[in-house]
């Protein structure tokens, strides 16, 4: 037995189908659609022992909602504070770092997630225009 209760598990298998991270309520109704019934708190208590454990990623966004994931690949973004628009960037400048700590500090590392939150091109267009507006 490898330690998971059915609940983790079949959130895991829902999880395997899905292309992009989703929140905990979006989770619950893809569970409710293949007719498991989970509630809705047991889903939030799996998630954070999947969590614990390494076999889910969570982010949270600037409005406070978290996505979860599976921590197939490191996650990097640009993220608008403004309209919450989220870029996925592919460089990754921290994982020689990631390493180096891991080895330095005995620290089992999972995942590891980089995000830069600002403006995005067409808000800062807006805060321009607005400015001009204002003048």
């Amino acid at each position: 037995m490898n330690g998971r209760t059915r609940s983790q598990e079949r959130i895991l298998q829902v999880m395997q189908e899905l292309t992009k991270p989703t929140s905990a309520q979006d989770l619950y109704m893809e569970l409710r659609n293949h007719q498991f019934s989970i509630g809705l708190a047991t889903v939030y208590r799996s998630l954070d022992a999947l969590k614990l454990s390494g076999l889910v990623q969570v982010r949270t966004l600037p409005s406070g909602e978290s996505l979860y994931s599976l921590p197939q690949e490191d996650r990097h973004h640009l993220t608008c504070l403004r309209c919450g628009s989220s870029i996925s960037i592919d460089e990754c400048p921290v994982h020689d770092l990631e390493h180096e700590l891991q080895a330095h500090h005995e620290f089992r590392i999972y995942y590891h997630t980089l995000e830069f939150f600002g403006l995005c091109p067409n808000c800062q267009a807006r805060e321009e225009v607005a400015a001009g507006a204002v003048e």
